[in-house]
């Protein structure tokens, strides 16, 4: 999971490593809030799930693990 994570976010944003930059998406401005509807209809998509809109919120995609432990939280 966490390898499709970082290729997606590498697709949102390529300017940016994520792999080494792990954290601190938004406080880096690695991501905004224009980025992060785009990564939800990624993520709904590839993982085959649907995020709620009480679940889109910065702290769950500030960092790689905020993001697995909300995508790991909807799909269980």
């Amino acid at each position: 999971m966490r390898d499709k994570i970082i290729e997606i976010l590498n697709d949102t944003r390529p300017e940016f490593d994520f792999e080494k930059e792990s954290e601190g998406f938004l406080e880096k401005g690695f991501l905004d809030s224009f980025d992060i509807i785009s990564l939800v209809s990624d993520f709904e998509e590839v993982f085959g799930l649907s995020i709620p809109g009480d679940q889109i919120i910065p702290e769950n995609f500030s960092s790689i693990l905020a993001i697995i432990n909300l995508l790991s939280k909807i799909n269980n």
